[in-house]
């Protein structure tokens, strides 16, 4: 279990700590493995990368910026003017016209999009035998969670006490936990750690503003992480969304493990957190396309720390003038981070969450001038600074769920940073 209060020493070595930050290692050709592995290996903090299943790419420099909406929901006309500053860069003669970045979980927070002066592009991730995956943490850190577990479960039961009394039908609450570090955490390797963990979900980094409370010149923020849930794609016509709701933890048992998938594929919570999530995606994308496969039931799928229930959802747009942006932003945030019903389940999330949730559990991703692009759902992720990182989980509140089984849920979503970060805190198998 992870502790309410924990400081720990380490020393910074070249041992690896592929116990804890390891992951299979896939044989590619030399020069796709050459140049997906350099743009992983070029990334510097202020940078933007983002790598899928299928291709790597880092971006540098801000070419133009997306302005914020100046009102009070910053997510209003998000898509109209990125396809502004697309098309007023394409007319200055940049080569790129890509808006990169994240967009928050509300509009109270502003979306960072930016057009970069440069984007190199590669392959899958892959690594070789000499990688090798260290701690990006030295010296002494502290832990701290935010709210305390006690706190998070008298959350939960509040949230299924209002679903007792009214239409509620699903709400999502989150928690953090605060890691301050005596020494700079090493982006560059946490990132490595996270892409090398991950190969078949969305490993991301993007360059945040520094709190307005916060010095000038103290140092970036970056937003950090490693999906596994598309929100959509586009490419041409073809949409894909990939929404997951249902999850248990794995376990390092094999037969264990397998126990939870086959015990997750027939939990009837869990298939029912699962149909709320797709019902909702589907109609969202519906008005959208002329066709619309939506498969009749979820399959399973795993990272190293969680099985999910999983649907593939595919589609045919009806106009090629709507973007991934667009799409994106008529379906977030849907109930697998959010609810059912929207608006009730905000206002739970307001009421019972102490913190408010910026970038996680929006969208981080990337729009080109033609209206393809990939984005992907801000979750196992961490805000970080020069000493601090603040790691996010949350977990899906429907009839049926209990505060002890939420609770566990979220630290076992925290695995996937707390690995990654070399730190051997886990959920018991």
């Amino acid at each position: 279990m992870i502790p309410d209060t924990k400081i720990v020493n380490r020393q910074q070595d070249a041992r690896t700590v592929d116990g804890v930050v390891g992951a299979p290692v896939v044989a590619r050709e030399p020069e796709q493995e050459a140049l997906s592995s350099r743009l992983l290996r070029d990334y510097d903090a202020g940078s933007f990368f983002f790598a899928s299943p299928k291709r790597t790419m880092l971006a540098r420099g801000v070419f133009a910026t997306v302005p914020d909406a100046g009102g009070a929901n910053s997510l209003d006309g998000l898509p109209e003017r990125v396809a502004a500053v697309l098309s007023a860069s394409r007319d200055a003669a940049h080569d790129i016209p890509v808006a990169v970045g994240a967009v928050p979980f509300d509009g109270k927070v502003a979306a960072q999009l930016v057009v970069p002066m440069t984007i190199q592009r590669a392959g899958p991730m892959v690594f070789d035998g000499a990688s090798t995956a260290r701690s990006p943490l030295a010296g002494q850190y502290t832990l701290r969670p935010v709210p305390e577990p006690s706190v998070y479960k008298d959350g939960v039961a509040a949230a299924l006490k209002l679903m007792q009394e009214g239409p509620l039908r699903k709400v999502v609450l989150s928690r953090s936990l605060h890691v301050d570090t005596a020494s700079p955490v090493d982006l560059r390797q946490l990132l490595h750690n996270l892409a090398r963990r991950n190969p078949h979900g969305y490993t991301f980094a993007v360059d945040l503003p520094q709190h307005a409370d916060v010095a000038p010149g103290a140092g970036r923020r970056t937003l950090i992480g490693a999906s596994p849930e598309l929100l959509v794609a586009r490419s041409g016509l073809q949409v894909l969304a990939n929404p997951l709701a249902g999850s248990a933890a794995r376990s390092l048992d094999p037969v264990e493990d397998q126990t939870r998938a086959t015990r997750l594929m027939a939990s009837p919570k869990d298939l029912h957190e699962h149909a709320v999530v797709i019902d909702a995606v589907a109609e969202a994308l519906r008005p959208f396309c002329k066709t619309l496969d939506v498969p009749r039931g979820p399959s399973l799928v795993s990272t190293q720390t969680m099985w999910h229930l999983s649907s593939r959802i595919t589609g045919e747009l009806k106009d090629p003038s709507i973007t991934s942006l667009t799409l994106a932003l008529a379906m977030h945030p849907t109930p697998a981070v959010g609810g059912h019903p929207t608006a009730l389940a905000h206002e739970a999330i307001g009421n019972i969450e102490p913190f408010h949730r910026g970038y996680y559990t929006g969208t981080v991703g990337w729009c080109d001038a033609n209206g393809d692009g990939q984005w992907a759902v801000t979750i196992r992720c961490a805000e970080a600074d020069e000493r601090t990182l603040r790691l996010f989980a949350g977990a899906g509140i429907v009839v049926g769920s209990t505060p002890e089984a939420e609770l566990a849920e979220t630290e076992a979503k925290f695995r996937t940073m707390l690995q990654a970060m070399g730190l051997g805190l886990e959920v018991q198998p």
